[in-house]
């Protein structure tokens, strides 16, 4: 009676491990590096944690990026990357932002990063789904609430990269790389 039990775990064990083991492998290329937890945090003062972005940050206003800061980084960190995406777009995943190799001691950016491919302190930043270099604000087709996710990285080394990459170039690049990551989520609506 004891092998039947022991068969019958097989059975169902079996399945699950080839399901979950398919399920890992099929995973779609865009998704986000695997996390490891942590305490990092990113903050802005222009808009609190699941509040409106005022227009002067999107389309309709400035069109300038908002200061965002950030604290608890962990040991080994050597690098910051941060992605701005709007998940509601029609058309899927719609990329704001990407500026990478953000150098450790940073704290946070200013308002309105230049739009530049390198900065003076070394970061680089990515096309955004505008079809431009750095930030592009917030504008969604007018109805909806959009949200808009700024997910900063803490990376252990360097992005070998250029100015210009896109979204999926640079999650592939951090792959592996990533000690911890953290969000911080705006809306808009027009």
């Amino acid at each position: 009676m004891s092998n039947v039990g022991k068969v019958s775990l097989v059975r169902v064990t079996l399945p699950a491990a080839v399901c979950l083991a398919i399920l890992t492998a099929c995973a779609p290329p865009e998704t986000a590096p695997a996390l490891k937890e942590g305490k990092m945090k990113i903050t802005s003062p222009a808009f609190q944690e699941g509040a409106a972005i005022p227009s002067r940050y999107s389309c309709d206003g400035e069109d300038i990026s908002p200061a965002l800061s950030w604290s608890g980084a962990p040991e080994g960190t050597r690098y910051f990357a941060l992605v701005m995406d709007d998940p509601d777009a029609p058309g899927g995943i719609f990329t704001h932002w990407i500026i990478f190799n953000i150098p450790a001691d940073s704290r946070g950016l200013a308002e309105a990063v230049a739009t530049e491919p390198q900065l003076a302190s070394g970061a680089r930043q990515g096309r955004n789904d505008f079809g431009k270099l750095g930030y592009g604000g917030p504008c969604p087709p007018r109805g909806a609430l959009h949200r808009y996710h700024f997910t900063l990285y803490a990376l252990d080394q360097p992005l070998n990269l250029t100015a210009g990459v896109t979204r999926k170039q640079a999650l592939d690049a951090m792959r592996g790389h990533t000690l911890a990551q953290t969000e911080l989520i705006g809306t808009f609506q027009r």
